[in-house]
């Protein structure tokens, strides 16, 4: 069994958590240790059963070459930060897929990847490192999911997308066949993306139109 903790500790985090339970009843895979948080307020506390072991201090006297760990952490941004942290301590990343997911023999992944219930991807599809996808979204053939991207409930991807590195669809957007979305831009929720998005905006609406652009 994998020895394992998560990072974070907020919602999304105990999800993860859902996840790693749900794998572990049909074949006992990971040993889950706890949540890790900076905030010390969190340490100590029980969440769904499972101790917040305290911050990355915590690792100080553990063998971290042995700890796996998956990331419960929702912002690209803010996961990039502490993944890079998690790497530069040696702590190796798995993927959680939940077992309802559905995914083709001709999907790859990266590391540190988390695909939530119901979730379908087709064929053909490259999905980069420490991407989370949530539940009930459908990703379609030829797509390329760049690493840190997040994609929220009920997004329905075409078929030959690009999304690139950090972009954040919002819950129930639809983005149609054969368009590009720039790293680090945001998706809002509900919008229909119809056309290329640049890097670093902000996107809404239907069809979707840029309303600012994102901060470096």
């Amino acid at each position: 069994m994998k020895r394992t903790v998560i990072l974070g500790a907020g919602g999304f985090a105990r999800e993860v958590l859902d996840i790693l339970l749900a794998q572990n009843a049909v074949s006992k895979q990971y040993g889950i240790l706890g949540f890790i948080d900076e905030n010390p307020a969190m340490k100590g506390r029980i969440l769904n059963g499972y101790p917040v072991l305290g911050g990355f201090d915590w690792f100080a006297s553990k063998d971290q070459g042995a700890i796996h760990a998956a990331c419960g952490i929702g912002s690209p941004l803010q996961r990039k930060k502490v993944v890079t942290k998690a790497e530069d301590m040696g702590l190796q990343f798995c993927n959680v897929i939940h077992p309802t997911a559905v995914l083709t023999p001709f999907v790859s992944l990266g590391v540190g990847v988390v695909i939530t219930a119901g979730t379908i991807l087709t064929n053909q599809i490259l999905v980069g490192s420490h991407v989370h996808i949530n539940l009930d979204v459908t990703i379609g053939h030829d797509c390329v999911i760049e690493d840190f991207c997040t994609i929220a409930p009920g997004v329905h991807i075409s078929g030959n997308v690009k999304l690139g590195t950090g972009v954040s669809v919002g819950t129930g957007a639809v983005v149609v066949q054969g368009v590009s979305i720039g790293s680090w831009s945001i998706i809002g929720a509900g919008a229909v993306v119809i056309k290329d998005i640049p890097e670093r905006v902000t996107a809404v609406g239907v069809p979707a139109r840029v309303v600012k652009e994102n901060e470096p």
